[in-house]
C-alpha cells in the first residue's frame, strides 16, 4: 500500500491526450444522460473500460510496480486468445473469465493504490469501486454454486 491514507485526497492530473481517444469513442457509443441508468451499451463495454482503466495504471508512474504486473496480467490474460472458457465455443458467454480477471486485478490493484487514482483513470458509468465490487460479489456467488455442484455430484458417485 502506499504511504497515503484511504480518506486522503490526491491530486490527480487527467491526461487529455490519454483520454481523448477511448473517451470519444465511448461517449459516440454511448450516449450517456447525467444521472441515467446504466444500459445495455454500457455493459458491453464494461470490459474494454476495465482494460483501458488497467492500462492507464500501468502508464501512471504513482502507480507501484507490484500493482502494475498485476495490471498487466489483468490486460494479457483479457487480450489473450487463450482462455479457460473461449468465445468460439460459447459465444458471450466466454467473454466472463476474461471479465473476472479483469476485475479481480483491478480489485487488487485498488487495494495498493490510492482509491481517486483509480477513479481518475475509469472512463466507465458509476463508481469504479461500486462496480467492482458488484461484480465481485456476483463472480463469488456464481463461483460458490458452481463449487457445490461439483463437490455434491462427487459426493453422490
Amino acid at each position: 500500500m502506499t504511504g497515503r491514507a484511504p480518506d486522503e485526497r490526491l491530486e490527480v492530473d487527467l491526461r487529455a491526450r490519454e483520454r481523448r481517444v477511448y473517451d470519444r469513442l465511448r461517449a459516440r457509443v454511448v450516449e450517456a444522460e447525467p444521472g441515467a441508468s446504466v444500459g445495455v451499451r454500457d455493459l458491453l463495454l464494461f470490459l474494454p473500460d476495465l482494460v483501458v482503466l488497467l492500462l492507464r495504471l500501468v502508464r501512471d508512474p504513482r502507480v507501484p510496480a507490484g500493482a502494475k504486473a498485476v495490471a498487466l496480467l489483468g490486460v494479457g490474460y483479457a487480450l489473450s486468445p487463450i482462455d479457460l472458457v473461449p468465445e468460439i465455443l460459447l459465444g458471450p458467454l466466454g467473454f466472463l473469465d476474461d471479465l473476472l480477471i479483469a476485475t479481480a486485478s483491478v480489485s487488487w490493484v485498488v487495494n495498493h493504490v490510492h482509491p481517486d487514482l483509480v477513479r481518475a483513470h475509469w472512463s466507465g458509468s458509476g463508481d469504479v469501486l461500486d462496480v467492482v465490487k458488484s461484480v465481485l460479489g456476483w463472480s463469488e456467488k456464481l463461483v460458490g454454486k458452481t463449487l457445490s455442484r461439483l463437490i455434491g455430484l462427487r459426493e453422490k458417485s
